[in-house]
Formats: C-alpha cells, sequence, structure tokens
C-alpha cells in the first residue's frame, strides 16, 4: 500500500473523472506518494496546519502507470512516484487526515 495526501476538493473532482492527477504530474511528471512510515512526516512537513485534507491508500498493484522509489531532493529516503494518472479503482480507502490543535499531524 502507498499513500498520497490531496485536498478533498481535488480527490471529489478525481471521482467525477474517474482518475486522481495532482498538479505534480503536470509539473515534475509524477505522483508524489509516500510509504506507511512516511505519510505523517510528509504532512507535517508539507501541510501543518492544513484542515481539508485526505490521505489516499492506493493498491500499487491497481495501478497502470509505473511507481519509481526514489529520492529526487537528496538524501538516502526512498519515496514511491507514480508516474502516471491515479486510476480511482486503484484507491481502497479515502480517510480525512485532520490535524491536532497545534496543527501537527500523528497517527491515529
Amino acid at each position: 500500500m502507498i499513500f498520497h495526501i490531496t485536498s478533498r476538493a481535488a480527490w471529489e473532482s478525481a471521482l467525477g473523472a474517474g482518475l486522481y492527477d495532482a498538479d505534480s504530474l503536470a509539473t515534475e511528471g509524477f505522483i508524489h506518494c509516500s510509504t506507511t512510515d512516511q505519510y505523517i512526516w510528509v504532512a507535517n512537513q508539507r501541510f501543518r496546519g492544513r484542515t481539508d485534507l485526505v490521505l489516499l491508500h492506493i493498491d500499487p498493484a491497481r495501478l497502470r502507470a509505473e511507481v519509481r522509489y526514489e529520492n529526487l531532493e537528496g538524501g538516502d529516503t526512498l519515496f514511491p512516484h507514480v508516474y502516471g494518472a491515479i486510476p480511482i479503482g486503484a484507491v481502497l480507502n479515502v480517510v480525512p487526515l485532520r490535524p491536532g490543535e497545534d496543527g501537527s499531524f500523528a497517527v491515529s
């Protein structure tokens, strides 16, 4: 299972289209994802305090696009990158991702 953080509005738009394609797909060529051990760190680094987020649970076996584990910003930690749009059928669960009172995210 890999994970992607997005806004509720972006997810609802994807439901109508049948595919999810983050802005990064057009600008960077892939959709940023995380592993189980990474998504809380990503949420705190990139989305601290946001209350409009959902966490997509994605089954890589249901993707049509290639998934590459890489770190393009330097460092040793490899993140899953999806090199194409994500079909709605590959998303097995969607859960709200809410910060605590201090704006940080934690595993619940």
